[in-house]
């Protein structure tokens, strides 16, 4: 297990209720890992949790990548422009 703190931006935040966490996590969870451990934490998630963006130490990161010890993750809510 490691510690690691989660970020969660615009309507992301009233979803957890907070901006960020904490949490221990196993080693070798995956960021779609991570995002499935917050859905079960955070239900309202669950209606984004396939279009939120993530980020690892302010680096866009995949749903596979492995989260590295005492990392800081980011997600934000999909966004689209014009």
């Amino acid at each position: 297990m490691h510690k690691i703190k989660v970020l969660f931006f615009a309507t992301l935040r009233d979803y957890v209720g907070s901006k960020s966490v904490e949490l221990d996590i196993p080693l070798g969870l995956t960021v779609g890992g991570l995002t499935d451990l917050l859905v079960a934490n955070h239900p309202p998630l669950e209606k984004v949790k396939d279009s939120m963006i993530a980020a690892i130490n302010r680096e866009y990161a995949a749903i596979e990548q492995v989260i590295p010890e005492g990392a800081e993750i980011a997600f934000f809510p999909p966004v689209s422009g014009g």
